[in-house]
């Protein structure tokens, strides 16, 4: 038995779509365990690209049970959409998708609430997408959260709806100075999503359990990324959610001890959508050639990455908090062309000493002064190499470098988009 978690090892957008597309025909089940809609998980293959916010990235490639979990957070009218979306690519559905019946729902109001704060902080925004992610997961922990399973009950859902609106209502009235909200009216703009959802919803935690014990392989799909973790992330500019290994665990009611590999997805080089610290960022020439070179735009939001070199005290963090054992490198033929490529390899802190060490105090980190280390970059076009020995010897040693440093092994390099163009190690 083989359970795998993908995890982003940066700030989210490393390419862990391609990766869980990849793998996923070799799985019986791919399941996303955390986020909502807010994340964008873009493939390519057979000359479409599809991007998908909340289905499982292994919808495509082979016939896994493709598991929405219990830690995610679902918009019903987004998800609804994307089925259909998929439907229309001449994909089936039926006894392939699974909801968990404990999976938190989005309202209208979780999605104007996320606005109008964002409105209110001004210039100290978090950058959040506006889906109404973070005030779902707060509805999740002030235990006033409508789960997906209370979508099949019309008496449930309107009292909570009643319940949850009184306040929402005296807020929107007198802190936001908006329109009041009505149940009928919500609960009319939900019906038509939860006729269509409804054959979905199961107790998926079970039927990981029953897989598990049978010896079926499973593939966890985290969204975002390590740095953007509530807990171990760079607070407050996170997520709302835990991205990390423990939230596959907690996201998918799957135990700690049947994890047997724990996979980081990290690219060449790094990016960050959003406020927040970013010690290595490029405000110059060749980040805004690392942003053209790499497409590097929101797949949710269309926003552009910000980019930079390859952080590798933040990923040696994100390694041990994940206990990672294995690596993925992407967008690596994005680097083709660099005479040199840099690397941070320690931090300056208020220009004392260095350290290996990521702070995670957000006043720290915001001071960090990078120490790089140049490598030779290298002029052959590795986009869409399949074999290892194809690389040129400098793209070799620069994946050696980042190893050494890490002490994990890359066993996967991606050099395109697509999933054929992938080396496997």
């Amino acid at each position: 038995m083989s359970v795998r978690v993908v995890i982003g090892a940066q700030w989210g957008d490393e390419g862990k779509g391609k990766i869980v597309d990849l793998l996923s025909d070799k799985v019986d089940f791919v399941v996303r365990y955390q986020g909502g809609a807010n994340a964008g998980h873009t493939l390519k293959f057979d000359d479409k690209t599809v991007v998908l916010h909340l289905i499982p990235s292994g919808i495509f490639n082979g016939d896994a049970h493709c598991v929405i979990g219990n830690g995610v957070v679902i918009d019903p009218i987004a998800l609804v959409k994307e089925i259909e979306g998929v439907k229309e690519m001449g994909f089936s559905l039926e006894g392939r998708l699974f909801i968990s019946q404990t999976a938190h729902v989005i309202l209208p109001y979780h999605k104007l609430l996320d606005q109008l704060k964002e409105k209110r902080r001004g210039g100290d925004a978090i950058g959040t997408t506006g889906r109404g992610i973070g005030p779902a997961y707060v509805s999740k922990v002030s235990r006033v959260g409508i789960r997906m399973v209370d979508l099949l009950d019309k008496e449930v859902l309107r009292s909570k709806i009643e319940q949850n609106i009184s306040d929402i209502n005296f807020a929107l009235k007198n802190l936001y100075q908006e329109p009041e909200l009505s149940a009928d009216d919500l609960m009319d703009e939900l019906q038509t999503s939860i006729d269509m959802l409804a054959p979905f919803i199961c107790n998926t935690t079970n039927m990981l359990h029953e897989g598990l014990e049978d010896g079926k392989p499973v593939l966890l799909e985290g969204a975002q990324g390590c740095l953007l973790d509530v807990d171990h992330g760079t607070y407050p500019y996170v997520t709302s959610s835990s991205p990390t290994t423990g939230g596959a665990c907690t996201g998918s009611g799957i135990p700690p001890t049947a994890l047997t590999h724990v996979m980081g997805i990290t690219k060449a080089y790094c990016t960050r959508v959003g406020n927040g610290p970013f010690p290595t960022e490029l405000l110059d020439e060749t980040g805004e050639e690392l942003r053209k070179k790499g497409h590097e735009f929101g797949a949710t939001t269309g926003r552009p990455r910000r980019c930079g070199w390859l952080d590798l005290v933040a990923l040696k963090y994100a390694c041990r908090v994940n206990g990672i054992n294995e690596l993925t490198l992407t967008k690596m033929d994005v680097m083709d062309g660099f005479k040199e490529i840099k690397v941070c390899t320690g931090y300056k802190i208020s220009g004392g000493e260095e350290t290996r060490v990521f702070p995670l105090h957000l006043e720290e980190i915001e001071r960090v002064e990078p120490v790089y280390t140049a490598l030779s970059g290298w002029d052959k076009d590795i986009s869409g190499m399949t074999s290892w020995d194809e690389l040129p010897s400098a793209a070799k040693s620069y994946i050696a470098f980042i190893e050494k440093y890490l002490g994990v092994k890359f066993t996967i390099i991606s050099t395109g988009p697509k999933r054929s163009e992938t080396i496997v190690r």
